[in-house]
């Protein structure tokens, strides 16, 4: 029997070839526990048909699909199944894959590195943000970190509307000792404990997950001390309010502008303070009327 690398083993008396695209399988690298594919063509190229009938691969890691028996490949005919490479071990792998024929036999080349696979975690694998009020926000930072191997990160998924990523652009792939650091944002919108998860979807198959922890706080609004007195009369053009901190004063005065109304909201107290306010009346000459009568206002 005549060998003809890469081509039908033909019965020395038969001219029928068979040929191949390509004429060997070169896989390159290939990360333990993925897959790569590469497409084979056989065409005929003679002048009659050819029966194949079966197939067999060597080397460890290779399969082959698409490619099923009795097969008859007619003259000019082609035909194109897959060849697959799923390492197990790191390392260098070859073998073949022999398809069997009436008129001989048909060996295709293979080879293939396996490379170690990466692993993808965070760090930390957990945020706490704490008690964060209603209406703000706080921010804590983290990294994706790749060891062993190349992995990409595909996209991330937030399972609480309370939190938000930022910092990071997907798809993208970290090599063998690279980081990739984020944000997490946690806005509460009530008060409350909130927990939500972070899911990073990569390469390996195998979601990373930060945990998300905070607590929404609604905090009471700011101490004020509403003041009113009765109208001193259409000729005031306006009133004067005044505060002191020592009964009988010294008093200084609240309002940049004169107050058109019977009232008045101080906003600038300090809880566990006591205060003193007297106002007086201002008519159009810009005369003003001595003080009214003293009130106190406790703030806890």
């Amino acid at each position: 029997m005549l060998h003809l690398p890469a081509t039908l083993q033909a019965l020395p008396q038969v001219r029928n070839l068979v040929t191949t695209n390509p004429s060997k399988l070169q896989f390159g690298n290939v990360q333990v526990g993925n897959s790569g594919n590469l497409y084979e063509t056989i065409t005929n190229v003679g002048h009659v048909n050819i029966n194949a009938s079966s197939a067999t691969i060597t080397g460890p890691g290779f399969s082959y699909s698409g490619l099923s028996f009795p097969l008859l490949l007619a003259p000019g005919h082609s035909y194109t199944f897959t060849v697959t490479f799923s390492p197990s071990n790191a390392g260098n792998a070859s073998g073949a894959i022999t398809i069997y024929a009436d008129k001989g036999s048909l060996s295709i080349p293979l080879t293939a590195t396996g490379i170690a696979g990466g692993i993808l975690s965070v760090s930390p694998s957990s945020l706490s943000f704490g008690t964060v009020n209603v209406g703000s926000n706080s921010q804590l930072n983290a990294s994706l970190v790749a060891t062993g191997g190349s992995v990409t990160v595909t996209a991330a998924t937030m399972s609480n509307s309370e939190f938000s990523l930022s910092g990071i652009a997907f798809p993208v792939t970290l090599q063998a000792g690279q980081t990739a650091p984020f944000t997490v944002t946690f806005a509460p919108q009530q008060s409350g404990v909130a927990s939500g998860t972070l899911s990073f979807a990569n390469s390996l198959n195998s979601p990373v997950v930060v945990s998300l922890t905070g607590t929404g706080n609604n905090p009471p609004p700011p101490p004020s001390v509403t003041l009113s007195w009765d109208s001193s009369g259409s000729q005031i053009s306006g009133y004067n309010v005044f505060r002191g901190i020592v009964s009988g004063g010294p008093y200084s005065q609240l309002n940049s502008s004169l107050v058109p109304t019977t009232y008045f909201d101080d906003t600038t107290v300090s809880p566990g303070t006591t205060y003193y306010y007297v106002t007086t009346a201002e008519n159009s000459a810009g005369q003003q009327s001595t003080y009214s009568n003293q009130v106190i206002a406790i703030i806890p």
